[in-house]
């Protein structure tokens, strides 16, 4: 079977397909390029909830609570740390105006049963010193956590090279079909992967595949910033802040290597380019809650793609032809999801059966009619043959990454 892409969500399900008993070839398209990459870790099923996508946290909370073992299991497969922090989250708010707004979310969290501690200005500064006198309250949130996105994705490929994936280079451009059976795929620059099972984990690239219907999942541009300390104390949690009604996150790294701040979020398909007008927001509002930000030295700007769809969550499941599995559109949530996305998927693909928490999030939910969907692959179906060439097309951009 062949798994496209080569991200945290690929990766995964590589590994445990692999883990299983698979013979799986995972094609990794541009690491540099990957929204697992540029992501700042956030695991905040509660402090990341819309009002618009309700649906959506259930599934959430379910892989929030997968995430320890998970990460113990791949500490465990691949022998390097996943850099998994329990710490919480705090959510504050900078002046009267994003108050009203912060109260309106802990209303709407009591609703729906998430807990979250209301803080007064002078409690979100004794739990975190580095806050701004001028923050006016926020909320503590315990069950938010965060992870080092870079360390895990590397965890993650380690352990799935020690089960036996096979990882190859280049970019899917096209999927194969044999009347109404996938059969493999070709890359841009023309080579032919055959097999009777293809895993759509490309993430924003996922809506380029030809071969097959238009995929709904567009590109949602962010840039994202990582700050060096020097020495200089840095946050104890993750602080998200409401800041004269724009949001950021500044999110610190064990040890004191890096803090993140993020992100922008454009509609402006895969431009490239770091803005100063990005940049200078993103460090603006973090100085207004986080002062100190303010001394540390900026140490990279990038810019990635996160892959959204109509509603904002993923797409899970059955695609069109019968050995087509998706899983992508997880926008905002990729990191998050990494453990239920790869249980599901990798159970669809050996079980023929899609489990209960992932069925809201298949491709059928987009259609305006309800047809039947494809027959999952079988449980029994393994890759043959070795490939041939075909002419080459492009491979999707890399992101602007500078390195300061």
């Amino acid at each position: 079977m062949i798994v496209v892409g080569g991200g945290l969500i690929g990766s995964a399900i590589a590994w445990r397909l692999a883990g299983a008993g698979r013979t799986v070839r995972m094609v990794v398209g541009e690491p540099g390029a990957a929204a697992s990459r540029v992501a700042a870790g956030m695991l905040a099923p509660v402090t990341e909830i819309s009002f618009t996508e309700q649906a959506l946290l259930p599934l959430n909370l379910a892989s929030l609570g997968r995430y320890e073992t998970f990460a113990a299991e791949v500490a465990e497969a691949s022998g390097l740390p996943t850099g998994l922090s329990r710490t919480p989250t705090i959510s504050v708010a900078y002046d009267a105006d994003d108050l009203a707004r912060l109260t309106t979310l802990k209303e709407f969290l009591d609703r729906i049963g998430l807990k979250a501690e209301r803080l007064v200005s002078r409690d979100a500064r004794r739990l975190e010193p580095l806050l701004s006198p001028q923050v006016r309250g926020g909320l503590l949130v315990d069950a938010d956590w965060s992870i080092d996105n870079r360390l895990l994705w590397a965890a993650i490929g380690a352990a799935g090279r020690r089960a036996g994936v096979a990882e190859v280079d280049g970019f899917v451009h096209h999927v194969r079909r044999s009347g109404t059976q996938v059969s493999g795929v070709t890359l841009a620059d023309g080579t032919e992967l055959d097999a009777a099972v293809v895993v759509v984990a490309c993430g924003a690239w996922a809506g380029q595949l030809t071969g097959i219907d238009p995929l709904p999942v567009r590109p949602v541009k962010g840039q994202i910033l990582r700050l060096d300390p020097r020495g200089l104390p840095q946050p104890s949690q993750t602080v998200r802040a409401i800041t004269q009604g724009s949001e950021v996150y500044v999110v610190p790294r064990a040890g004191g290597r890096e803090v993140v701040v993020g992100a922008t979020v454009e509609e402006k398909g895969f431009d490239r380019g770091v803005t100063a007008d990005g940049v200078y927001e993103l460090l603006r509002d973090a100085r207004r809650v986080l002062p100190m930000t303010a001394e540390y030295a900026l140490a990279e700007t990038t810019v990635g793609w996160r892959p959204g769809s109509p509603d904002n969550a993923p797409i899970l499941g059955p695609g069109e032809l019968d050995g087509l599995v998706l899983a992508t559109g997880h926008y905002r949530n990729g990191v998050l999801l990494t453990p239920v996305t790869a249980d599901a998927i990798s159970a669809y693909v050996l079980t023929g059966e899609l489990p209960e928490e992932a069925r809201a999030f298949t491709l059928e939910r987009f259609a305006t009619s309800h047809p039947t969907p494809p027959s999952p692959p079988s449980p029994a179906s393994s890759p043959p043959s070795s490939p041939t060439a075909s002419p080459p097309t492009s491979s999707p951009p890399a992101p602007e990454t500078v390195q300061l």
